[in-house]
């Protein structure tokens, strides 16, 4: 009979293991999304991957209990699952480089980083519940009662990881240091079961893991402080605030970012304007809405629209729709953000607020809501969400949307898609580009504009500001070959992974 660990020690390392793993899982999608963002692709891997782990885990601690149930080879697992997870934490910014710089699709990449970063350490934990059960059952009669109280043990224990995880670890700890506190733990149940033994394996996870933290550490003061780069895990994404030149102009500039694809906002740090061309579009407000004095903003983060809204229209109003608490402060904190009585903000999904908000309440609609993949919300880009937009808009309201797309071949199927979606409920749709010099087919800011009343009979003006705007309607024929968005089917992922495949980014 082996040497059993004291009373509850081995329930205790089997719960806490079942907690760290969905912790590991979860703060998976925080590590991976700088380099290849946090779409469906990336969850899919790595629930797919770390679940493959896990039973390939729970095959070998089966067939390892039957032959040798020792207590010190539990421990051993679990002291070499937190040398995986040092692995993790000392080469993650190396190998998913290296994986964000392949020429392979998005799936495969995702597929990859799951496999290489989070499949050792997963599988290590898998051995454990199956290894600890043979440690503990005694006898026939009472094999099933200790395999279900200790499996119901580890599900318990997934269960308080999982909401540790979401409500406590990522907005208070960070994805990173979590991960430190994942292998810390892991090493400290390793040594709850059995003493520490120095062995060379032993020793090497010790080593990669103090390198993992340093380095980690010393990165991370180094971005801060040389390159003004700020990393903030919120509750809803990883917010990455970085300084450098722009290329075109020569300006210093401040952004926000929570993809690797582009920026949602950045400012000039000299005088605080807008980067990005495309939100002067927004200005045809007062072109097809002349007169208007309440307007709503889909999508803050930088709240670099709102600002220029507030001073080019002292006498109007807005409402911004931004679903991150955390980056309102951080617009506070980074990007001049003022309160004023013309702004109110509401922090929910701009979908639930367009469902509740009233009919014909605004004059206009604004829509600069990315998440991954260069992407509008697939939520926010359905014939049920544009009924929702044209009902809140008043009888000749219109709607400005920010759309990340190509304009012929592959990389516009998106774009196509949420045409025709418009098209479906909006009287007049029109399409311009921001930098015509762009050839059509590659990937770049394209505004829709959707009128409740006809628009395209207003395309003069004699506002040269405006002109120059108007004169960037795209005015050849523009193909809309696929069919609707609905909440049912809206494939906004799958369209923006094409497009990354074929084109390329460039605000």
């Amino acid at each position: 009979m082996p040497k059993l660990p004291a009373r509850f020690v081995l329930e205790t390392a089997v719960f806490i293991c079942g907690a760290l793993v969905m912790v590991y899982e979860i703060i998976g999608s925080r590590i991976v999304s700088p380099f290849i963002g946090t779409s469906t692709y990336v969850w899919t891997s790595l629930i797919g991957v770390i679940l493959a782990a896990l039973s390939l885990g729970y095959w070998l601690g089966g067939r390892m209990a039957d032959r040798k149930p020792d207590v010190k080879i539990l421990a051993s697992a679990i002291f070499l699952a937190g040398g995986a997870v040092s692995v993790t934490i000392l080469v993650k910014d190396v190998v998913l480089s290296m994986i964000a710089s392949a020429g392979a699709g998005l799936e495969l990449k995702s597929v990859a980083a799951a496999a290489l970063l989070f499949a050792p350490a997963s599988a290590l934990l898998g051995f454990v519940t199956p290894y600890a059960v043979k440690l503990r059952t005694l006898s026939l009669e009472d094999s099933g009662k200790t395999v279900g109280r200790l499996y119901a043990l580890s599900t318990v224990g997934s269960i308080a990881g999982t909401f540790a995880a979401g409500f406590v670890l990522i907005p208070f700890v960070g994805s990173t240091r979590t991960l430190y506190l994942i292998a810390a733990m892991l090493f400290g149940v390793s040594l709850l079961l059995a003493p520490f033994a120095f062995t060379r394996a032993s020793f090497t996870a010790l080593t990669i893991f103090v390198f993992g933290v340093a380095g980690s550490e010393i990165g991370s003061y180094y971005m801060r402080t040389v390159s003004g780069q700020v990393d903030i895990d919120t509750q809803y994404s990883r917010v990455q605030i970085y300084e450098a030149i722009n290329e075109r102009t020569g300006r210093r500039f401040r952004a926000v970012a929570t993809d690797p694809f582009f920026a949602q906002s950045s400012m000039y740090l000299d005088d605080g304007s807008p980067v990005f061309e495309y939100v002067e579009f927004y200005d045809l407000i007062r072109h097809f809405k002349p007169g208007h004095d309440h307007s709503l903003m889909i999508g803050g983060a930088g709240y670099t629209v709102p600002r220029e809204y507030l001073k080019n229209y002292p006498e109007a109003k807005i409402d911004v729709v931004e679903i991150d608490p955390q980056m309102t402060e951080i617009a506070r904190k980074y990007f001049g953000l003022r309160d004023d009585s013309r702004l109110n903000i509401f922090h929910e999904d701009g979908r639930i607020f367009l469902n509740r908000a009233g009919s014909a309440k605004y004059d206009a609609v604004m829509v600069d809501a990315f998440g991954s993949l260069f992407s509008i919300p697939y939520q926010l880009t359905t014939v049920e969400a544009m009924r929702e937009i044209h009902r809140v808009l008043d009888d000749r309201g219109l709607v400005i949307v920010n759309v990340g797309s190509a304009i012929s071949g592959p990389a516009s199927r998106f774009l196509q898609a949420e045409f025709a979606t418009y098209r479906d409920v909006f009287k007049d749709v029109m399409l311009f580009k921001v930098r015509p010099e762009r050839a059509d087919g590659e990937l770049q800011n394209v505004v829709l504009v959707a009128c409740k009343d006809d628009c395209s009979g207003k395309l003069n003006s004699d506002d040269p500001a405006i002109t120059s705007l108007l004169t960037r309607r795209y005015t050849s024929d523009f193909l809309s070959a696929e069919p609707p968005l609905t909440d049912d089917l809206a494939p906004v992922e799958y369209y923006n992974s094409v497009a990354l495949q074929t084109s390329r980014v460039d605000r």
